[in-house]
């Protein structure tokens, strides 16, 4: 199974990651990427492109955007035999960064079946 882990703005600038926190990421990270349950992994600009169809009209609008607290600021993409598994994996990733906030949502490929079908 895949999820794709987001972290969110929550707004509270907790300042640059000291150098322990780096070296305790770098291990996390390491140790995800040799099991095989780190796909990828990145951080995101802030404002970007919102792209929107509506009546047949496509309107690009350049960021950042009103809604910004809640962007996805970072993401990572893993795989795991079950959801629990994906929720101890962002447990320990919020261990390391402490406070912060995220979602965690299933990625579907083709094949796979779809909640509800």
């Amino acid at each position: 199974m895949r999820f794709l882990m987001m972290t969110t703005d929550t707004g509270a600038d907790q300042g640059p990651p000291d150098e322990a926190m780096q070296i305790e990421m770098g291990r996390f990270i390491e140790e995800m990427s040799k099991s095989g349950a780190l796909l990828a992994t990145g951080g995101l600009e802030p404002g970007g492109t919102r792209i929107t169809s509506s009546g047949g009209k496509v309107t690009v609008t350049d960021g950042p955007f009103a809604e910004a607290k809640e962007a996805v600021v970072g993401f990572a993409l893993v795989e795991t035999r079950t959801r629990e598994e994906a929720i101890e994996l962002s447990k320990r990733f919020y261990e390391i960064v402490g406070d912060g906030a995220g979602v965690i949502k299933q990625v579907f490929g083709p094949g796979d079946p779809m909640p509800g079908a």
